[in-house]
């Protein structure tokens, strides 16, 4: 009997039997490294600033057997949300917000310019992995995607530099033994409420900080809710007592 017949017969005795081939036979289908010890494919949402991002990453991600792209209406069910980007705007912080909110899994950042101070912003809104697009390869994308749905980080190094001094600054700056931080406040947090002291509204903080209304509604929102808080004076009083503001 020839090789290829023996590898006939190993398929035709799999298929009555229900067993799986014999490893290394010709017909034994080759397991992807990255799905080994994973029960199913990952899950993924790709969000963009506009079509052609999306369409080029969704483009490399849709020949990976590891990753299960989702679309609009099966987006909740992601694993792993990817977002796109060209910088870190304002608007693309509300997009990160959003995101957090909707889905209980973890958000990656894919991003083409990252200012400095950045940072604070995207780990505020839940972003655990960030991937700059000028390396955003096939190979890399899918390494950043896996890495979220085993719950780790992904950092280019002089984000994790950033991140490191970051820590070594909230040590070295306790103000009291509750363990209240200067960074109890974002910069415009700070911003915001000192406003509000001043006697500004809504529309008037709006006006002077650049930010549309709604963002100046939910940033003072997040501080009350995040502090527990009961409204906008109490968050200045807590502040002003704290040295915040």
């Amino acid at each position: 009997m020839t090789s290829t017949d023996t590898t006939r017969e190993e398929v035709v005795t799999a298929r009555r039997t229900g067993t799986a081939p014999r490893p290394g036979s010709a017909a034994a289908p080759r397991v992807p490294e990255q799905l080994r010890g994973r029960r199913s494919q990952i899950r993924v949402a790709v969000y963009a600033e506009d079509l052609i991002l999306q369409t080029g990453v969704i483009q490399q991600l849709r020949q990976r057997p590891e990753v299960e792209l989702l679309n609009e209406s099966e987006a909740g069910r992601a694993e792993v949300s990817l977002l796109v980007v060209d910088a870190l705007t304002e608007a693309v912080t509300e997009h990160l917000r959003r995101l957090r909110l909707a889905t209980s899994g973890r958000i990656g950042l894919v991003v083409g310019h990252f200012e400095a101070g950045g940072l604070q912003t995207i780990v505020e809104n839940g972003v655990a992995a960030v991937l700059r697009r000028s390396e955003a390869d096939q190979d890399r994308l899918v390494h950043l995607i896996t890495a979220l749905a085993n719950g780790e980080g992904v950092m280019p190094g002089d984000l994790l530099g950033e991140l490191l001094d970051r820590i070594g600054i909230l040590q070295r700056t306790m103000l009291d033994g509750r363990g209240l931080t200067l960074s109890t406040l974002t910069a415009r947090e700070a911003e915001m409420l000192k406003l509000v002291a001043e006697g500004f509204d809504t529309s008037e903080i709006a006006a002077k900080t650049s930010y549309s209304e709604r963002t100046v509604k939910n940033v003072l929102h997040e501080i009350i809710t995040r502090l527990g808080l009961r409204n906008r004076a109490h968050a200045v009083g807590y502040a002003m007592r704290r040295g915040l503001i």
